[in-house]
């Protein structure tokens, strides 16, 4: 007797049966599931199943190229088109939404064909008005005697080349500058050469460092001589004063080159030869011996240049307490011949002279702390201390040169003593700071006597 199958009365969301495969198991549970469950809530095992992979991809639709254009295109379906937007499934809507976002294509063509129109025009009315005749600018060139193109200044800006005629692989080699011959008088360690004022005339005339490369060998001669007289000289001036120590040349002579940063004048170098001798070498606090060389232009002198604040200070408080030693010193017999012009044993004319020689960079007025009526107010206002004269190119060049130069070193040895023992004072010297400290003691008990007798 055949079976009679009975419809089964249970719910849609029944478990299938056990013959039935995963996939349909998958299908039943998808369909089974509402639209509004959240991804959340679904079961991992329907997450993994085939269909949900399948149905959860992307789409996999190649980006079009922007050179691809869609009137080529005859069958595409709406779902995959470019910009990704999903059809509502209403037409009325697609065609207004694609019409607002659309422009006509005669209104697009026109407004692109305009925007070009319009790029062309600019450049080409640029070029026009660049084109137009007589626009080009004239330029007068000015050129020297030698056929050299000068400035408005009249420094050269072209110079002609030398047509050497050289085949191709030739070259011409050109002997290195050789430095002035000496002459009938030899060099010697003891004295300045003739050829080293010769030199430093010719620089001051070709101050360039195109000139001075070119004449770099009669540079390395003249200086090798300053630097062999210096040394010589060196010896003649621990002689005259025993605290300057032997410091090779290289720590008395200064450099040739100028510092031009904060200087109206653009020269590089200077235009003379020069050292310094102190207990330092040229640099330090201590008052040195300055000497010079140069043609029409040789001088020497010594002293302080611009001290510190506090030395300063101390030589003004030494100048008002105690202004017989600066007036004493000055006026020495040879020191009022050689450095102050003669003038006669006066402190009056003395201090006067000695204040012309130091009048650059002196103050105007009172320094601080001093009353304008003090009697040595001339001296007070000075920022330098030195005395200096002018040499003869006879005084310098030659065999008496040295003699010469370390005889009035000799003068100025009082003058720099002086300066030294009131700016860096040595320990033998104490005693005066002592004398400074009992004449501030009595100051002090003078000025307390005072006021108690105007309390009386």
């Amino acid at each position: 007797m055949p079976r009679r199958s009975i419809p089964s009365t249970s719910s849609p969301t029944a478990t299938p049966s056990s013959k039935s495969t995963p996939l349909k198991r998958s299908h039943a549970v998808a369909n089974a599931l509402p639209a509004s469950t959240p991804p959340s809530r679904q079961s991992s095992r329907l997450k993994s199943s085939p269909l949900a992979a399948s149905t959860a991809t992307k789409k996999t639709t190649p980006k079009k190229s922007q050179f691809f254009h869609q009137d080529s295109v005859t069958s595409e379906p709406a779902s995959e088109s470019d910009d990704g937007d999903e059809v509502s499934g209403y037409e009325d809507e697609d065609a207004s939404a694609s019409a607002v976002s659309s422009p006509p294509e005669s209104e697009s063509d026109s407004a692109s064909e305009a925007g070009t129109s319009s790029d062309d025009e600019a450049p080409r009315k640029k070029r026009r008005v660049g084109m137009k005749k007589g626009a080009v600018k004239k330029i007068e060139v000015k050129t020297n005697g030698e056929g050299a193109v000068v400035g408005s200044k009249g420094q050269e800006l072209w110079r002609p080349g030398v047509k050497s005629k050289l085949a191709p692989g030739e070259a011409v080699f050109v002997p290195l500058p050789k430095a002035r011959e000496e002459g009938k008088i030899k060099y010697r360690d003891d004295w300045i050469h003739g050829n080293t004022m010769l030199f430093l005339g010719e620089l001051k005339k070709n101050n360039d460092r195109e000139w001075l490369k070119i004449h770099d060998a009669d540079y390395r001669q003249s200086k090798k001589d300053f630097d062999s007289f210096v040394e010589c000289l060196t010896e003649k001036v621990i002689e005259k004063d025993e605290t300057i120590p032997e410091l090779p040349a290289k720590d008395l002579t200064f450099r040739i080159y100028r510092d031009v940063r904060f200087s109206s004048d653009p020269t590089p170098y200077k235009t003379h030869f020069s050292a310094a001798w102190s207990r330092t070498g040229r640099k330090g606090p201590y008052a040195a011996y300055y000497v010079q060389i140069a043609p029409s232009g040789s001088f020497i002198g010594g002293g302080l240049w611009h001290p510190d604040a506090a030395p300063l200070a101390l030589l003004r408080r030494n100048v008002d307490r105690k202004s017989h030693k600066l007036k004493q010193v000055l006026l020495d017999e040879r020191i009022r011949k050689e450095f102050l012009g003669g003038v006669k044993a006066k402190e009056g004319d003395c201090v006067a002279k000695f204040a012309a020689l130091n009048k650059e960079n002196a103050l105007k007025t009172k320094p601080k702390g001093y009353d304008a009526e003090n009697p040595n107010i001339a001296l007070l206002k000075l920022r330098n201390f030195t005395i200096g004269r002018k040499l003869k190119d006879d005084e310098v060049v030659g065999q008496g040169g040295l003699a010469r130069i370390a005889d009035l070193i000799g003068v100025l040895v009082p003058f720099i003593t002086y300066l030294n023992s009131v700016v860096m004072p040595d320990e033998a010297n104490d005693s005066s700071s002592d004398e400074d400290q009992e004449d501030e003691e009595d100051e002090e008990d003078e000025g307390a006597e005072s006021d108690v007798e105007d309390e009386v």
